[in-house]
């Protein structure tokens, strides 16, 4: 929007003050950045992204991602005065307890906030995975006169962001896909918490950059904004990302602090906010004020979103007479839905004792997926061939490719999940796949999912010391452990085939957290279920798999490869005698969802004698056994040695179960 530069100064001091209102209020918070880079928001926000602030979720929208999270109070103050539905109680209530305006933005609060940000590193991350995302769905949804989808995405980062080695990894997936719908704009004010830059960082980053086959743009003062609006502008017409260098003072106008460490992570004070709004021009006595042409401002430019929703209704409602089967699908994959047919096909595996690895039929089960469910994208971090996540029916994205739904994240497994939480943020069902023992390469991005309820799904093979040879250092142990004490993901490691397609099924229909699902390297027995109960109840996350014709005296849980140890045991104690239950337990989280009634069922308080068997950390089982059950984990690293051996060696065998069971009976 054109403004007089008299307006313009008028936005820009109303973020600042606004935000070192809020801070000095809540008595914490940032303000450094967003005294700095005030000039770079309401530009971007004035002059080049196109939104609407009362529909903040319209498709074709340009996505802002301000990386460096802890400068929360420029997004807020910025979309305040564009208009979204922020009040100025909103911003008062800044990090207090149930406001909107969280110390860091968090999606799903705040309206026109894109994504939870703050850890370092994390939304540029994101911000490459809304890009690949665009240029996928521009290539499926756009056709000649049907532009839908041409939007860009904006991302704010610091120096701390580009310090994460995230943010390299990210950088340089999206240098190799030349995303020229990515441009990240770094706030170059040379201070950290700890004080100048030069302390740790005396890298070349326009070098670095250009090696990622980046272009690189230069604005020397933030406060240009003139010179702001040329580069990004230039930026736009790239052929593969850009990287704006912006050189800012942090905490811009405060005579003391200006440049200093210092105001970077604490309040101005009552006294230095009075002489900074002097700098400013601004009435010292002035409190979270708000000018009447701010104001008139925020009118006009709600008018010109209203404008942008009115016409691209307009496109759509005439692409849906054009291409009514494309429509649909657009509409489902904005609402979350999945095709009705999504489920058709799925396999079926016969009892085999030999059986298949899960991660082999795991792939079977991904593969009759995609073929239902065209939006059903994912990749690996260089191991498709060993993680068994290669979609057959269609090719790779690449630079030249952009409908390919393989996508090649390279050994690169932090940035892997930070893509594919942008990727679901932009309404793909998107999937990533490496060793489960590499998960902890990734963990801080798997969080964020859980943190903004996104429906990722991570498949995690070679899940145990059934690794074997490969040795400890890629043998998981805690890994289980610590992925189920994430709250809000579940962890779905099956018992077998047929188990493993029930957790691809469970994994895609949920909307709100993500799924891991964790299989094997070595084969496993697949299941007779005509002995044995129907491997659906699975979705329940734990389900009586094998029963005694009484009650049971003890009962015996397992997970994932130790399941079928489990009921060799089973059959071995029936024979002698003792009534024995077996418990499936692919999921303890969503077991934990069940009813109250349910779980007693499965696991009754009046049977004391339970074992759980897992070939991971014995940390949190205690839950499920009780203090007069036992145990059969593995609380050491593995060891390198044949798979068969170093089961048997670590106790995961069914004759050491069944001497379990015995010592148990007999104690009891």
């Amino acid at each position: 929007m054109q403004i007089s530069k008299e307006l313009e100064k008028l936005c820009i001091n109303t973020i600042r003050t606004l935000s070192i209102d809020a801070i000095q209020k809540a008595n914490s918070g940032h303000p450094g950045a967003p005294m700095g880079l005030a000039p770079v928001a309401f530009t971007l926000y004035n002059q080049f992204i196109r939104h609407n602030p009362k529909n903040p979720d319209l498709p074709n929208r340009d996505r802002f991602v301000l990386s460096n999270g802890h400068a929360s109070m420029l997004l807020y103050s910025t979309l305040y005065i564009m208009g979204y539905d922020l009040t100025l109680n909103d911003i008062k209530q800044f990090r207090q307890l149930n406001s909107i305006c969280a110390g860091h933005p968090e999606y799903g609060e705040a309206p026109g906030v894109e994504v939870t940000s703050g850890p370092l590193g994390q939304g540029v991350g994101m911000s490459v995975g809304m890009a690949i995302a665009q240029k996928w769905l521009a290539a499926k949804f756009n056709k000649p006169d049907f532009e839908l989808l041409n939007y860009n995405i904006f991302a704010l980062c610091g120096d701390g962001d580009l310090m994460e080695g995230v943010s390299s990894e990210a950088a340089s997936v999206a240098g190799h896909l030349k995303l020229n719908n990515l441009i990240w704009l770094y706030d170059n004010n040379k201070i950290t918490i700890e004080g100048k830059t030069d302390l740790t960082f005396s890298e070349d980053v326009k070098k670095r950059f250009e090696a990622y086959h980046w272009d690189v743009l230069r604005v020397n003062d933030a406060n240009d904004t003139h010179s702001l609006s040329e580069q990004i502008r230039a930026a736009l017409k790239n052929d593969r990302p850009t990287l704006i260098i912006v050189n800012s003072h942090i905490g811009f106008g405060s005579p003391h602090l200006q440049d200093t460490a210092k105001v970077h992570g604490s309040p101005l004070g009552e006294e230095e906010i009075r002489l900074t709004k002097e700098n400013y021009g601004w009435n010292p006595d002035w409190n979270f004020h708000v000018p009447q042409e701010v104001l008139e401002y925020q009118k006009q430019n709600i008018e010109r979103g209203r404008k942008a929703q009115e016409k691209w209704d307009a496109l759509f409602k005439e692409y849906q007479k054009a291409h009514p089967e494309l429509a649909d699908e657009f509409l489902a994959m904005q609402s979350g839905k999945l095709p009705e047919s999504w489920q058709r096909g799925l396999p079926v595996f016969p009892p085999d004792q030999k059986g298949l690895a899960t991660r082999s039929s795991g792939g079977k089960t991904l593969n009759a997926l995609a073929k239902n469910i065209p939006w059903l994208i994912g990749g690996s971090a260089d191991l498709a061939p060993s993680t068994k996540t290669y979609i057959e029916s269609s090719d790779s994205f690449s630079a030249a490719n952009r409908s390919g739904r393989n996508l090649h994240f390279g050994i690169r497994e932090h940035a892997m999940g930070a893509i594919a939480n942008g990727m679901v943020l932009s309404k793909l069902r998107a999937f990533a796949s490496t060793f489960f023992v590499f998960s902890d390469y990734m963990k801080p991005a798997i969080r964020m999912a859980a943190l903004m309820k996104l429906p990722v799904i991570y498949v995690f093979t070679h899940d145990s010391i059934g690794v074997g040879e490969d040795g400890p250092t890629h043998q998981p142990v805690e890994h289980l452990a610590a992925l189920r004490a994430i709250p809000n993901v579940d962890v779905f490691r099956p018992a077998d085939a047929n188990e493993t397609t029930f957790g691809w099924r469970f994994a895609l229909s949920q909307t709100n957290r993500p799924t891991a699902l964790v299989l094997t390297r070595q084969n496993l027995p697949t299941i007779d279920r005509t002995i044995f109960a129907s491997a659906e109840g699975a979705l329940k996350g734990g389900y009586i798999l094998a029963d005694s014709d009484n009650e049971p005296e003890i009962i015996l849980i397992g997970t994932g490869s130790e399941t079928h140890l489990c009921l060799q045991a089973y059959q071995q104690l029936k024979r002698e005698g003792v009534q024995v239950r077996v418990v499936s337990m692919p999921c303890t989280s969503l077991f934990d969802r069940q009813s109250d009634e349910y779980k007693e069922k499965v696991l009754p308080s009046s049977i004391k004698n339970r074992i759980a068997v897992e070939a991971g950390s014995s940390f949190g089982w205690e839950r499920y056994v009780g203090s007069e059950g036992k145990i059969i984990a593995i609380d050491t690293f593995g060891k390198s040695a044949p798979q068969k051996q170093l089961m048997e060696f670590f106790g995961f065998s069914s004759q050491n179960i069944v001497h379990s069971a015995k010592e148990l009976l007999v104690v009891g």
